[in-house]
């Protein structure tokens, strides 16, 4: 049995990572169920680990599994084919035939989308720009919306503070604009992509990393050109 607090903060957790692939903040947790501190967010995290409910990740900054959801909940929002953790575990489909759509998502059978992989992405220092289509991979529905979609295999620790770890596969719904604050791919002089948060300085384009090692970029509009923005993110464990 969960207490209020504790529930509510599960699917707080829950419903963000539904929408983004991203466990929310502790300061986001602490203001979504107004309390004073975070020290009441350590406390309700480790009653909800206790019970089975979340796992955390070891040596990974905001990283956390949901396991479980309270019956409650799940009678009145049923899952459409069962509850699986909202951090998933990918894998990776046959190599797609050399004319296949770069940015385009296909619906298979078993509630699941099938969406091409681009190449890597630099979430560090950019990297060279992206690459042709090497296979694609098996997301579920839920984490794709309208719009097309590919996704990028993540090299680099600059964005593990939004708990994008090196390693990962981020999913990126296909866009040329973005708002202050979204994590986009953007691509510079046409030639690195890396994948930052986006923010505006005046006129200048900014792309801030989520790890303190890292300094803000800053460019002239002309120079940035934004080419997705994050929607999910796909974890292997191994």
């Amino acid at each position: 049995m969960l207490t209020r607090k504790q529930q509510e903060l599960l699917i707080f957790i829950h419903e963000r990572m539904k929408e983004s692939g991203i466990p929310p903040s502790f300061d986001e947790m602490k203001d979504a169920l107004e309390l004073a501190s975070k020290s009441g967010i350590h406390r309700l995290i480790t009653a909800l680990e206790e019970r089975g409910f979340i796992r955390r990740l070891p040596n990974r900054a905001r990283a956390l599994e949901v396991i479980k959801l309270p019956e409650a909940y799940l009678a009145a929002v049923p899952p459409k084919r069962g509850f699986s953790p909202s951090v998933i575990q990918g894998s990776r489909g046959s190599s797609a035939p050399e004319n296949a759509p770069k940015t385009t998502a296909g619906v298979g059978d078993d509630n699941s989308v099938s969406v091409p992989v681009m190449g890597r992405i630099a979430a560090g220092v950019p990297i060279s720009a992206i690459q042709n289509n090497t296979h694609d991979i098996s997301v579920p529905a839920f984490m794709i919306g309208n719009g097309e979609h590919y996704a990028l295999e993540v090299r680099g620790d600059s964005m593990i503070e939004a708990g994008i770890l090196d390693g990962d596969t981020v999913i990126i719904r296909n866009a040329n604009s973005a708002s202050p604050g979204e994590i986009v791919v953007a691509l510079v002089d046409d030639e690195e992509a890396t994948l930052k948060r986006f923010r505006r300085k005046g006129a200048s384009v900014a792309l801030e990393a989520a790890n303190p090692a890292y300094e803000t970029r800053i460019f002239g509009p002309e120079r940035v050109k934004v080419q997705g923005k994050l929607v999910g993110l796909i974890r292997r464990y191994q």
